[in-house]
């Protein structure tokens, strides 16, 4: 574990919350006007898809322009923020954070617990591990991990016996670190919610958590208030939603039903389009956002 430098208040922390301050005076209530102890609901990035082609300082430079004050860095894109990086690369990445107003939240992984071959269920389990060392080197808070569907010819519940293991072992590893686990919603099948339920009481670790992922299945059964209920307890704090204004998935009840809970923690746009200026869409989403989410 690389040694790490803190002190009370970074210029990073100082300088988000001198924004937050703006935003409020020009946007009225709403939650990004409370105090860093009460903080509420607040918009980023996953950089799939609209941060994929920026390199690192023009990624942190496009979401300060556009009041997305925090980012999810995913895999393979074009920041190059791998688990490769030599210790140095490391510190950069973590300078190059504190010098701005927009927070590393964590690392979008591909890591997946699922297969049926135990050599790749070790990679995944090992290669989870190099990312939550990653992050701790770099100044990030999570790993986001994903259950990718059931291999055929396995039981369903043997499957999710095995996800939850594997949850449960990086999470006991991740918590050495300081890293949360991020379950992200995902899967044929295993998006379904009652899975995610399922996965959930076997994968018991403190330190491991739902990423709520806005997917169409979220509306099947008895619907979107009830799927939400039932994984409502194990929520960490990020959830990735797609534009707030593309499709009929219900943003604004979605929402609102954070907002009964008091959620508290990051809502990450995860984009499917592409528009030409990804500032403005970005800015236009957190527009949107802040009409939703005004109190």
């Amino acid at each position: 574990m690389s040694e790490r430098t803190t002190s009370t208040v970074s210029r990073r922390d100082a300088l988000q919350w001198t924004a937050a301050g703006f935003a409020a005076m020009s946007l009225g209530q709403r939650s990004l006007a409370l105090p860093p102890d009460e903080v509420s609901m607040r918009l980023g990035l996953v950089t799939y898809l609209w941060g994929k082609d920026m390199e690192l300082d023009t990624l942190l430079d496009n979401c300060e322009s556009a009041g997305l004050l925090g980012v999810e860095l995913r895999t393979q894109h074009k920041h190059g923020v791998e688990p490769s990086l030599s210790d140095a690369e490391r510190e950069e990445v973590r300078q190059r954070f504190d010098n701005s107003p927009v927070e590393l939240v964590g690392y979008g992984s591909n890591c997946e617990y699922h297969s049926d071959d135990p050599a790749k269920l070790k990679a995944n389990i090992e290669l989870t591990k190099r990312y939550i060392e990653l992050m701790h080197d770099c100044g990030g808070s999570g790993v986001k991990v994903k259950p990718n569907g059931f291999p055929k010819g396995v039981e369903r519940a043997k499957t999710i016996e095995q996800i939850g293991r594997a949850l449960n072992e990086v999470a006991e590893y991740g918590q050495g670190y300081g890293q949360a686990i991020r379950v992200e919603v995902h899967g044929k099948g295993t998006s379904e919610l009652p899975v995610i339920r399922d996965i959930f009481q076997i994968a018991d670790h403190p330190n491991v958590h739902v990423c709520w992922n806005s997917n169409a299945e979220d509306l099947a059964g008895k619907g979107l208030e009830t799927n939400f209920n039932m994984v409502k307890d194990r929520f960490g704090d990020t959830v990735h939603i797609r534009e707030l204004n593309v499709g009929e998935y219900p943003y604004p009840r979605l929402m609102e039903l954070f907002g009964k809970i008091q959620y508290s923690g990051w809502i990450l746009l995860e984009a499917r389009t592409n528009p030409a200026d990804k500032v403005a869409a970005m800015i236009e989403q957190r527009e949107l956002f802040e009409q939703m989410t005004r109190r």
